[in-house]
């Protein structure tokens, strides 16, 4: 989609109306459901700390043994931001090592593992993954807690006896003020122990919402072009480009930083650096996780070695996708929806041509040059999953390039879910407006649940055809559509992309209308209203 300033819009789009690509910011009958995997939400106020000891190619704690030999100083190491002492411990992905990703720590003989930073907000409850390593013997371990920075410590709970798969224990504190945490082993001598996945749950505001967790896609070529749908990228990569060769783009990694415990209710979205960071940031203030699945990420569903594993994710986000989902992919989506799980699923603008303006002027978005750009995407994951090739949301995304700037013709039915959506926690979203995008046309015979939320100005109210935004059922999950990725761009990001802010500085959209759709949208998909 095209975000240009008010006064350039009209001219911009005709003048680009001839290129191959624009500067865009751009039926439950069938469902087969899988065994339901184990549910990893998290109840709490908010999530204050996740640490999956996740460390890329490197660890940076490959020995126990600190100099001099036996020292109670340990080592201190920087993860996510923060820092940790390891004392005869380390960091380690071997095969013996119990772990739910790639890394998980490992403790031997009466080692520890401590938070040398406090959580300010208290802390409800801690979970925390545990195992004994390889073939070794059982020990035990235990949590402590400190209110004075780390001064005196008081165990929480009861000692801890590993097994030779990885378990889940948590513990209850309800402690408020600022503490951190210390893990101890205490029994077993050399026999060593794995601990991986730790999460603080926050003791703020007394635990009365559900913290859900949001994966963003930034492994089907979002940043390719000049389009930055990522919530946060410090790194770089070579993306191919539609006129060939490549790019230097910025590259998103499973983190934001700095650290979402950061974030405060007066937390600016430039906090993190994407076009999609305003979104993410105000998930993060409303108390949830944000995280993102990075270039060359696995999308599986039901595996446990795969530490993004849409099993621990409550809502998949992927806005503008350039490349098709694989077979694999197309079928654990399926199942994640079908389980439960929520997808947001953004498109843009395209043409009946791939490789040019079609005789309607209407231009495709393949900012890779792949042969493919979203629509298609999307429509390929709805016709040829193996699992439901009947638009099982009850919907087809249309080939086609348009603006509207923006339309009032909104939903005002009864239908609860839309409703949800459209009149939310985060405001009422009354405005939609669109710098070329596509629109969907509607089959509620393949799944009655579709409802549409926004039609063109030139289309009907309440019909089944130029559909702007909409949401389905699918099994036991929910999807939402948008058909243009202008509205969520909050125009920062890569500073050598165009990009505008449609999230909350677009003039025509109300100002308030686009952060309440995808908002209320977002949490419509957790569940969460």
């Amino acid at each position: 989609m095209i975000v240009l300033t008010q006064t350039m819009r009209g001219l911009a789009i005709t003048l680009l109306a001839g290129l191959i690509v624009t500067s865009c910011t751009p039926e439950l009958a069938n469902v087969q459901i899988q065994p339901p995997v184990d549910d990893t939400s998290i109840s709490a106020a908010a999530v204050s700390l996740s640490q999956g000891f996740e460390v890329g190619t490197t660890s940076p704690k490959t020995a126990y043994d600190v100099s001099p030999t036996g020292s109670s100083s340990g080592d201190n190491v920087t993860l996510q931001s923060n820092s940790w002492n390891l004392y005869d411990a380390l960091i380690g992905n071997l095969s013996g090592d119990l772990k739910s990703g790639s890394w998980s720590a490992r403790i031997r003989n009466t080692g520890k593992i401590t938070m040398l930073f406090n959580v300010t907000t208290g802390i409800s409850t801690v979970s925390i993954k545990h195992g004994t390593y390889g073939t070794d013997a059982s020990s035990q371990w235990g949590l402590w807690y400190s209110v004075n920075n780390g001064s005196t410590w008081t165990q929480t709970g009861s000692n801890i006896t590993t097994t030779s798969t990885l378990q889940t224990q948590t513990f209850t504190l309800n402690i408020s003020g600022t503490i951190r945490l210390e893990i101890r082993k205490l029994s077993g001598s050399s026999n060593r122990i794995n601990i991986d996945d730790i999460i603080i749950n926050d003791n703020g505001t007394g635990g009365g919402t559900t913290a859900k967790k949001f994966l963003f896609d930034a492994s089907k070529r979002e940043n390719a072009g000049s389009a930055d749908w990522q919530i946060d990228a410090d790194g770089t990569e070579s993306v191919p480009i539609y006129t060939g060769g490549s790019t230097t783009e910025t590259k998103a990694q499973r983190y934001p930083t700095p650290s979402y415990t950061g974030i405060t209710s007066s937390t600016s979205e430039t906090y993190w650096k994407g076009g999609m960071s305003a979104w993410a940031v105000e998930l993060v203030k409303r108390g949830h996780l944000a995280e993102t699945l990075p270039n060359g990420g696995a999308i599986t569903y039901g595996d446990a070695s795969n530490a993004q594993d849409l099993s621990n994710y409550d809502v998949f986000m992927v806005i503008e996708p350039n490349r098709l989902f694989t077979s694999s992919e197309k079928t654990a989506l399926m199942n994640f929806i079908a389980n439960g799980g929520g997808l947001m699923m953004i498109a843009d603008h395209t043409g009946t041509n791939i490789s040019g303006a079609d005789p309607n002027g209407y231009n495709p978005s393949d900012r890779d040059g792949d042969g493919y750009d979203s629509p298609r995407v999307w429509n390929d994951l709805m016709t040829n999953n193996g699992i439901n090739n009947n638009n099982p949301f009850g919907f087809v995304v249309d080939l086609v390039d348009i603006s509207e700037q923006p339309t009032t013709k909104v939903y005002t039915g009864t239908n609860t879910n839309a409703q949800a959506v459209l009149n939310g926690s985060a405001g009422s979203a009354t405005k939609l407006a669109f710098y070329n995008g596509t629109t969907a046309t509607l089959y509620p015979s393949n799944n009655s649940s579709v409802q549409g939320l926004f039609w063109r100005t030139s289309s009907t109210l309440g019909g089944n055809t130029g559909i702007m935004a909409l949401l389905a059922t699918y099994g036991n999950g929910r999807i939402v559509f948008v058909g243009d990725s202008s509205p969520s761009d909050d125009g920062t990001g890569d500073t050598n992309d165009n990009l505008f802010n449609g999230w909350s500085g677009d003039v025509p959209s109300g100002y308030t209308s686009h952060p309440a759709l995808h908002l209320n949208a977002s949490l419509w998909l957790a569940k969460v209203q």
